[in-house]
């Protein structure tokens, strides 16, 4: 007889039926059942029959789930087995993964629109294939009790197909039917009834449908949260939608029927198509059609389009007779958590939607929808959450005895990560810590996690700068438990991400890490951003920077960039004689109605103007020069990522001189200091004999690149670095990595990026974690 112990993504996701079934094929007797730390299998038969028998699960492992690690042992216990059977789940210590929500499968689509099956049109099907997971667990094991479901008794239909290991409804915990599962309904956002003959439909979820295409705003409560809904081809509903919303830029998320409505308005490539149509079932970043009749102000000033398949029930009966797209973002007021609770939703949103489409089923973790782009037929995520989170990161080689860890991650972009032997638990996506709304439901989501996965941190990790809300309750739970406490860098944390991700073991030799995003603390107190840094898991040393340019008015620089400008040409020292040489300039034209003389004061007697060698600040310098958002911005990186859309591709593949920007190349107190002064004098020059703004974005952006590997370049002869890590919020430009990493490899050095995570400070938390367990590890 022998013991076997499964570990990976084997519960919730149908494993344990799955393992019934071989033994019972390979004549095996004995059981199978969830534990806190997976599988646990016992079985009695001859040798070759149990080999057979793991030979097979391996390769017939249920499509959701992964086996990560699985042991044998004798059995020494008492094993009088007459058959094989599924036993009840046990109570253990928790190191067991939770299980991502997952989209609705093809079969349970069928039956939802199959007028003959008893799921037909019921907005809650589900089996072991796909549903919830993540989105309603409370508790580990993952049993019904212990989620959401527990508030709806199984029919005598349901209990069936639940109880019958043939069926592939077999323990699926949410198993509900239009009988005995939760209900949905349609609302008045004015508190007005809802009467059937208003809409002579199907049902409320099918008046769904008639609404968005009458134009009206829809709150939708989903899976992992509520939506906010309007027919995207609809300027007048879109334009309702942002007014209300007060989300006037940013661009918004669509959901379309099938891949026939999106390839509509997108252009879809195999690998595009494979992600939208995965289990995930992330937004998908697309090329959108030069006759795109999406409502402009989807995406203001972008060439992509952000679109999701259907991936509830819910939503695809909603879209059955939807030949358009439509909008769905996030259901939330400005800056705050996306609403999950019904009552939550009728306070908050019944000033931006018309009707609310509603159920009854809790909500107990909130997710939003993943983002994800694909770059030369790369996936990268961009928001880790739903249909990834909270899946755990199988750790590099060296980090298989770490002290449990919790890294509290950043203040922008917030994840958050537990880290115990050999794995990584990175939160979802948390958002932008700045509203007290979003830091209580980071807190609740931090305590939620630590008691489902019963982690307790001897370490805590935390973020450089002080003022981090994050780093404020590392520092206090640090402080009321007694734990140590490890301040790790950003930028330090940013590459040590990448390197994790990637699979770098602890003890290998430094890398070349360049980390450039919008800022980050150092370790003087100073503001980072574009970083060369020589790193391992352990330390670093910086190498070269871009050269500091302050940030006047703080915080203010990143929503108005024109300051970035002003600066720039402060900086450069060519502000005077620009105003001289380009008077008729917009950009000088628009600089010399601002305070200068007051804001120059404060740049030279540093008042609220720190030096930062960001990048994210150039980009915004340079695009307001050109003329985009130079006035405001609503979001950080808005001008950046219109600058990028406006790149010419035939221009940026050629190779002629004229066509680059010049940068210098520094040397001072042992570091290199990139000098932007000549790209302005170049770029000033362009604006004057009128060069269009796409052909300046298109030099910048392939100067930028260039200087990047020319300091590599320069770098690598000095410290023999063949592998360079790419990493920061900078490098979301497709433009910009592309081109930096065609460099690289034309120079024969290996380069390293993100591809499970976003590069932006969604990795911190990681970095921090496995900083930190380097750090406690002792060197070998």
């Amino acid at each position: 007889m022998e013991e076997i112990r499964v570990r990976g993504t084997v519960q919730g996701v149908g494993f344990r039926p799955t393992v019934y079934r071989l033994a019972t094929v390979c004549g095996l007797l004995g059981d199978v059942c969830n534990d806190g730390e997976g599988v646990l299998i016992r079985v009695s038969g001859s040798e070759v029959a149990i080999t057979e028998f793991i030979n097979k699960l391996y390769i017939e492992c249920p499509p959701l789930g992964k086996i990560q690690e699985l042991t044998r042992v004798s059995y020494e216990g008492d094993g009088d087995f007459t058959d094989f059977v599924i036993s009840h789940s046990v109570s253990s210590s928790k190191n067991t993964e939770v299980t991502p929500d997952a989209a609705i499968c093809p079969q349970c689509q069928q039956e939802i629109f199959d007028p003959f099956s008893r799921f037909y049109r019921y907005p809650f099907t589900n089996c072991t294939h796909c549903g919830p997971r993540f989105s309603i667990i409370r508790g580990i094991p993952y049993d019904r009790c212990n989620t959401s479901m527990s508030a709806f008794a199984m029919c005598a239909e349901c209990e069936r197909e639940y109880e019958n290991v043939e069926n592939r409804r077999f323990h699926a915990q949410p198993v509900a039917c239009h009988t005995c599962g939760p209900k949905a309904w349609l609302e008045r956002a004015d508190g007005q009834p809802v009467t059937a003959s208003m809409f002579s439909m199907m049902d409320d979820v099918d008046a769904v449908c008639t609404l968005l295409q009458k134009g009206e705003i829809v709150a939708i409560k989903g899976l992992g949260g509520i939506h906010l809904a309007c027919d995207a081809t609809q300027e007048a509903a879109v334009q309702k939608l942002r007014q209300r919303k007060r989300r006037y830029h940013k661009p918004l998320a669509l959901m379309a029927r099938d891949m026939a409505v999106i390839a509509d308005y997108c252009t879809i490539n195999d690998t595009e198509k494979e992600l939208l149509v995965s289990a995930a079932a992330p937004i998908v970043l697309l090329q959108k059609n030069p006759e795109c009749l999406i409502a402009p102000s989807v995406s203001p000033g972008l060439n992509y389009l952000g679109f999701m398949l259907p991936y509830t029930p819910l939503h695809h009966l909603i879209l059955r007779r939807m030949n358009r797209p439509i909008v769905l973002t996030s259901g939330n007021i400005a800056d705050e958590p996306q609403c999950i609770d019904n009552e939550e939703a009728r306070e908050n949103l019944s000033h931006i939607a018309d009707y609310f489409l509603l159920h009854n089923r809790d909500i107990v973790n909130r997710v939003d929808d993943s983002v994800a782009r694909v770059i030369d037929n790369q996936v990268k995520i961009i928001r880790r959450a739903r249909g990834y989170a909270p899946a755990p990161m199988i750790l590099p080689p060296g980090f298989e005895k770490v002290t449990p860890i919790l890294a509290m991650g950043s203040e922008l972009k917030n994840t958050f990560c537990l880290l115990r032997e050999g794995e990584a638990i990175l939160s979802q996506h948390l958002g932008d810590l700045e509203t007290a709304a979003a830091f209580h439901a980071y807190q609740d989501t931090l305590n939620l996690y630590l008691n489902l996965f019963e982690h307790q941190p001897e370490v805590i990790a935390i973020d450089k700068h002080p003022e981090y809300l994050s780093t404020k309750l590392g520092k206090e739970l640090a402080s009321v438990n007694k734990l140590k406490l490890h301040p790790i860098q950003h930028h330090h944390a940013h590459i040590a991400a990448c390197m994790a991700e990637n699979g770098i073991p602890l003890n290998s030799a430094p890398v070349l890490g360049i980390a450039l995003d919008g800022l980050g603390y150092d370790e003087d107190g100073k503001f980072w951003g574009g970083e060369f840094l020589l790193a391992d898991y352990r330390q670093f040393q910086r190498l070269a920077t871009f050269k500091p340019v302050a940030m006047i008015g703080g915080e203010k620089a990143i929503y108005q960039p024109w300051r970035n400008t002003y600066a720039h040409l402060l900086s450069a020292d060519i502000w005077d004689e620009s105003q001289q040489k380009y008077p008729d300039l917009e950009i000088i034209k628009f600089l010399q109605q601002q305070p200068l003389k007051l804001l120059k004061k404060a740049v030279e007697q540093g008042i609220n103007s720190p030096p930062a060698s960001s990048v994210g600040r150039l980009f915004d310098a340079v695009a307001a020069a050109i003329g985009i958002y130079p006035e405001e911005c609503s979001y950080e990186g808005q001008a950046a990522i219109a600058m990028e859309a406006l790149v010419n591709p035939i221009n940026l593949n050629n190779h002629e001189e004229t066509l680059n920007y010049p940068f210098h190349l520094n040397f001072s107190d042992s570091i290199y200091y990139i000098d932007s002064k000549p790209m302005w004098q170049a770029l000033l020059q362009d604006l004057q004999k009128q060069i269009s703004q796409s052909e300046i974005a298109t030099k910048f952006h392939k100067s930028l690149a260039q200087i990047i590997v020319d300091v590599v370049k320069h770098l690598s002869q000095k410290n023999l670095i063949n592998q360079v890590v790419l990493t920061g919020g900078v490098f979301q430009n497709c433009i910009l990595l592309t081109q930096v990493t065609q460099g690289l490899q034309t120079l024969g050095i290996n380069v390293i990026t993100h591809s499970l995570l976003p590069s932006n400070d969604g990795n911190i938390s990681l970095g921090q974690a496995v900083i930190t367990a380097a750090q406690l590890i002792p060197n070998s």
